[in-house]
């Protein structure tokens, strides 16, 4: 029974976990499970992985905190590592990946007013319905979510909603007061919606000859997950500013950066904008550590291999009308129960019983993104436990 002094602003499903290792979570009662969410791809690399353990215990002896006040001998090499592994030119750390939204806002902004001359209070952001960008009162501003956006008023303006993947929609709604877009090259929470092949660089294409920053949110894309480093290189796109969380903390602590455009993130001088504990020599070695993992490429290559089989296999659970549909790239997918048979929420209680732990998003639909470092064999069960909880939805 959860603490009457824990605010219920989650409903999880009846498990209570206390350990984990690899790509399996192990209750209170000693039942394990096989962890198919990795904690919204913050734990792309595994439960416990041993490099970034290692590195987080070895840091944890040595600095945990300056605050920016103070330079740490760790904050220079991860912001080196990070624009290596982005192919850009600047970052600026901060937490959590809401907190790197915000900074990509400010910095659309700021840039919008100071170099574009869009006046003050008059810049506008285009965003795309289905979006999910974090829950901080300007975000949810512009969320079409009504369960992160009602009673929240008021609401932060300046917000432009276009439908996600429709470029002509896009290309309607930039004025001369657009400052910046921000988008999803992928949308997770919406249920691992994969947008035209010709959106991206469509988008692209139109914010150069609009001088409109284009903002990719690869909090939930980022990192390996889709079989890329970055969605963004399925469709080759750059955008001007990247936002990055989640795996950056390697499932250890909250990590996130904004990377991109000198030139953009410079305007932010002394006292413009900043965090207590953004660039804490913890986070930044764990950072640090996180693109050295990446920079091997192995990681990508898993997801890559091992996400063939895996759409093999849930599309063989479609063909068999078992699912409705389903989406995905890498080891990332979004799969469609038909709604005369349960909810997304029914399906993930029936997984939670045969062993598998996953997260419905809307409606009829979950969410599959099992770890990297997953097992061929360990995905096989997996999905085996899928196919019997399918069969006995449908029945």
């Amino acid at each position: 029974m959860a603490s009457p002094h824990l605010a219920p602003n989650y409903a999880p499903l009846p498990v209570v976990l206390a350990q984990g290792k690899g790509s399996w979570v192990t209750d209170t009662g000693g039942k394990t499970y096989f962890d198919a969410l990795a904690g919204y791809s913050a734990l792309n690399f595994g439960h416990l992985n041993n490099e970034l353990i290692a590195t987080a215990k070895q840091q944890l002896d040595t600095l945990t905190l300056t605050s920016r006040a103070f330079d740490n001998n760790l904050l220079d090499p991860f912001a080196d590592a990070l624009c290596a592994l982005a192919q850009t030119e600047m970052m600026l750390p901060m937490n959590s990946g809401a907190e790197a939204v915000e900074t990509a806002l400010k910095a659309m902004r700021r840039w919008g007013h100071l170099v574009k001359g869009v006046a003050p209070d008059v810049g506008t952001i285009i965003v795309a319905d289905g979006n999910f960008h974090g829950r901080t009162s300007t975000i949810i501003s512009f969320s079409t979510d009504p369960v992160a956006h009602d009673a929240y008023g008021p609401y932060a303006p300046g917000f432009t909603i276009v439908p996600y993947g429709d470029l002509a929609a896009f290309e309607a709604a930039l004025t001369p007061e657009t400052v910046g877009v921000l988008i999803e090259p992928i949308q997770g929470e919406g249920g691992v919606i994969i947008p035209p092949a010709d959106y991206l660089p469509g988008v692209q294409r139109l914010c150069k000859e609009h001088e409109v920053l284009l903002t990719l949110d690869e909090i939930q894309s980022g990192l390996g997950r889709t079989g890329k480093t970055f969605a963004r290189e399925l469709t080759g796109t750059t955008p001007d500013l990247m936002c990055l969380g989640k795996a950056l903390g390697g499932g250890i602590m909250p990590v996130s950066a904004v990377t991109g455009r000198a030139d953009v993130l410079s305007l932010f001088t002394a006292g413009t904008h900043g965090s207590t504990f953004g660039g804490n020599p913890l986070a930044c070695a764990i950072g640090l550590k996180v693109c050295e993992i990446l920079e091997t490429g192995v990681w990508q290559e898993a997801a890559t291999e091992l996400g063939k089989a895996f759409s093999e296999r849930l599309q063989s659970f479609v063909d068999e009308g078992l699912l409705v549909s389903k989406r995905s790239v890498g080891l990332w997918a979004g799969l469609d129960l038909d709604p005369q048979y349960g909810t997304g929420h029914d399906l993930c209680v029936t997984l939670m019983e045969r062993g598998v732990l996953a997260k419905d998003t809307h409606g009829s639909t979950i969410r599959l993104a099992p770890p990297l470092t997953t097992s061929a064999e360990d995905l096989d069960w997996a999905l085996d436990r899928l196919e019997e909880s399918l069969r006995q939805l449908v029945g």
